[in-house]
């Protein structure tokens, strides 16, 4: 194979093993970047580094891209003034972020016959925001509608590019207010300790002049006290003892006893009922009469009809 230095440098053709043998030396991965040349190519590298390299080229490759975005906006030839407006200030709103803007005008009915409406309507627009964007495809029929499209003048990577370093200009200032503001922060909370502080020596020296005046007060009142019992004992020294009688307890009237209650009246006996009189018997029923006893009484009969 064919083998190159972690340099990039040309160190000629080595049989496998031997470049084996240079990589472990060096503390390398062997590493092969060319597998349909002839000898192959392999390169002593440290493999992880290298694909972290790459992983940190393919993000910023794809933070630089711009992706294409084609905006659209539809108008109708009778459009009203306010309407048009409306979409006009879209279009300058697409092109100043950089996006192109697909502009179709909508033709209904009868007005299929008169496309140079739509053709001048969007001659007009295209005149608006000249400024902002340029004709990128002129006017052309597509079936029932027009098409134009307007590109901007600017692309996205460039107004990435411009709003990147206002964004960074604005940073310091934002950092410089923020400091300035917790610089006045901590001196109004030093301030405001400092009047705390008076306040709490104030209130101090008010409790210690209270606490001496009512020391005061309450000595005064000790001295009146020890002089009113002094003047007391020497006008008590032969006290008159009076005997005091207690009067009796009046004696309590006995209670009248308790009417016993009346005896309660004896329930009377609850009449016995009557016995049911007894049933009368049922006459025995006749005894059929035979069939002789039948055929001799309809001869009878017979015999007196006839007499």
């Amino acid at each position: 194979m064919r083998l190159v230095g972690p340099a990039g440098e040309q160190v000629g053709i080595v049989a496998i093993n031997d470049a084996l043998a240079l990589a472990q030396e060096a503390d390398l991965d062997l590493v092969e970047v060319a597998p349909t040349a002839r000898p192959p190519v392999c390169k002593l590298m440290d493999y992880g580094k290298f694909k972290y390299e790459s992983a940190l080229k393919a993000r910023e490759s794809r933070k630089n891209q711009t992706q294409t975005v084609i905006k659209e906006i539809k108008l109708r030839p009778k459009i009203d003034p306010h309407d048009y407006g409306t979409k006009k200030g879209h279009v300058e709103r697409f092109l100043k972020q950089g996006d192109k803007v697909k502009v179709t005008i909508m033709f209904r009915g009868r007005e299929q016959s008169r496309p140079e409406l739509g053709h001048r309507l969007l001659q007009r627009l295209a005149e608006d925001v000249q400024e902002l964007g340029f004709v990128e495809a002129q006017p052309k029929l597509d079936g029932r509608n027009m098409i134009m499209v307007i590109g901007p003048h600017k692309r996205k990577a460039d107004q990435k590019a411009e709003r990147s370093p206002a964004r960074a200009s604005a940073r310091p200032g934002a950092r410089e207010s923020t400091a300035a503001q917790h610089t006045a922060d901590a001196g109004e909370a030093a301030a405001a300790q400092h009047a705390a502080g008076a306040l709490d020596a104030a209130a101090a020296a008010a409790l210690d002049a209270a606490a001496a005046v009512a020391r005061e007060d309450a000595a005064a009142r000790r001295g009146a006290g020890e002089q009113e019992g002094a003047a007391a004992q020497e006008s008590s020294a032969e006290p008159a003892v009076e005997a005091v009688v207690a009067a009796p307890r009046p004696v309590p009237t006995p209670r009248a006893p308790r009417p016993t209650a009346a005896p309660r009246p004896s329930a009377a006996p609850r009449p016995s009922a009557a016995p049911r009189p007894s049933g009368t018997p049922r006459p025995a029923p006749a005894p059929r009469p035979t069939a002789a006893a039948a055929a001799a009484d309809r001869g009878a009969a017979d015999a007196k009809a006839g007499g």
